[in-house]
């Protein structure tokens, strides 16, 4: 067996099962085969291999789903692919043969069901990884920031149950207006080359992470920017995005057999919790509509079900990740966030205001600068939101960083018959490559931002109500 060629990438994980990501290669015209093996640390014995049929379909990847595992427990397992000497082999037969597994042993855990107990995640979005004919340039640069990650990872306590990655994970687009790749294969390369670079690559085999796109994954400011042209780059677009950010997510059931249903993919917008941590991913770039008569950044459905999880949700804290900015506004090309959808800002606010719902936070990127800032209402003494914004993991040297300046501080950000939604900064804006380290307690929500070297930036506590 050899090493996948992409992966392995732990996806969502829980309290007794985990989705991992793995690639292969294509063979001529021979069966290729992956498969997975595990078993709990500290044991001798491995599990029987999980194997799944590669096929260029899925440009030779698989999601491999691991269910009935034991909570909250340390597990090790290999990861590889192969291509058996002979053509009538099923997933079945090949559990029989005499495998020679690669020797690199990857670990993850197990989601605990305890509540109340710390947590902790990493937050990041923005990573550019510059491509030129299909090569990166200087991959070094857009990778460095995950080997500090991986650091922190490896240390913390409380343990990091997951990354979030909140958009452009990938640019599509990376030379924009000079040569952005639109063909099926060029997007598959980006994605292959962005998430094969070995430390993004060894710090997502063992912490479970959750992706959400943003423009970039397909064109600079989508769909305001999109002509009839671009058709066939948002279906290629995103039937890569399906293949490497979605698969491994929540939003696939389970079949009866344990293994994942790729057959239904009713929507991007996914949730999954953590004890009473739970997270709302919203898709805050494909189901826009930017008609007059019904302006809105989420689609109807999504907003029905985003205000049923806010009411009805008994979690201690709730984030909401949006891929823009929900607030402050930018003075400046702030239309691609929700400042070009203050209606339906408005009706969010207002379910979490007129229901007395407790520590929301939304979670956000794009920016290209990270900060926090607290909501307030003039005449709801009980009203509070918090939005954390963490961007970008590498920025390119074409686009400037985020600055206090760059947003509006000095006026209420809604007013209504009600009163005034007013907000102010609660950190330094960092106007550098970071990443943010949430640690969820009792009593708080701690923020830590860090550099590319893993150097803390600034701390911020939030406390909870």
């Amino acid at each position: 067996m050899f090493k996948p060629t992409v992966g392995p990438i732990i996806g969502h994980t829980a309290t007794n099962h985990a989705r991992i990501f793995l690639r292969g290669e294509l063979q001529n015209d021979a069966l290729v085969f992956a498969g997975v093996r595990y078993r709990r640390t500290g044991e001798e014995h491995w599990s029987k291999g999980t194997f799944t049929k590669l096929t260029i379909l899925r440009d030779m990847s698989d999601v491999i789903a691991l269910n009935d595992l034991a909570i909250d427990t340390d597990y090790e397992y290999q990861a590889g692919w192969f291509s058996p000497m002979s053509p009538v082999h099923t997933v079945e037969t090949i559990q029989e043969l005499p495998l020679q597994w690669p020797r690199e042993i990857y670990r993850f855990r197990t989601q605990s069901s305890k509540t109340t107990t710390p947590r902790a995640y990493i937050v990041g979005s923005c990573r550019y990884l510059r491509m030129t004919a299909g090569i990166a340039s200087a991959p070094h640069l857009g990778d460095r920031i995950f080997a500090s990650i991986t650091s922190l990872a490896e240390r913390a306590e409380p343990p990091v149950s997951a990354m979030l990655m909140t958009g452009d994970q990938i640019y599509v687009d990376d030379l924009n207006l000079v040569a952005p790749d639109r063909e099926y294969k060029d997007i598959l390369s980006k994605y292959r080359t962005a998430f094969s670079q070995p430390h993004i690559s060894k710090l997502m085999s063992g912490v479970p992470t959750y992706m959400i796109l943003d423009d970039h994954e397909i064109e600079d400011n989508w769909p305001a920017n999109a002509s009839k042209s671009d058709v066939n780059l948002y279906r290629n677009a995103m039937a890569a995005y399906e293949l490497y950010q979605v698969s491994h997510s929540p939003v696939h059931e389970l079949l009866a057999n344990g293994q994942v249903n790729r057959a239904l993919l009713p929507h991007y917008w996914y949730q999954f919790s953590e004890g009473d941590i739970e997270w709302f991913i919203t898709d805050s770039r494909t189901r826009r509509n930017l008609s007059a008569s019904d302006r809105r950044i989420l689609d109807e459905e999504q907003e029905q079900a985003l205000l049923k999880w806010l009411i009805n949700s008994k979690a201690r804290v709730k984030f909401v990740v949006t891929s823009v900015m929900f607030y402050p506004d930018r003075k400046l090309h702030g239309d691609d966030a929700w400042k070009a959808f203050p209606e339906q800002r408005l009706r969010l606010l207002e379910t979490i205001r007129t229901h007395g719902i407790k520590n929301v936070l939304f979670i956000s990127g794009d920016v290209h600068g990270s900060l926090t800032s607290r909501l307030t209402h003039s005449e709801n003494p009980d009203f509070e939101v918090h939005t954390i914004v963490s961007s970008p993991l590498c920025n390119s040297k074409l686009l400037p960083y985020a600055k206090a300046s760059t947003f509006i501080l000095d006026q209420a950000l809604a007013r209504t018959a009600a009163g005034d939604y007013r907000h102010e900064l609660t950190s330094e804006v960092i106007s550098q490559d970071n990443f943010a380290h949430l640690v969820v307690d009792t009593e708080q929500v701690r923020v830590n931002y860090h550099d590319r070297d893993g150097k803390q930036l600034q701390s911020i506590t939030i406390k909870l109500r």
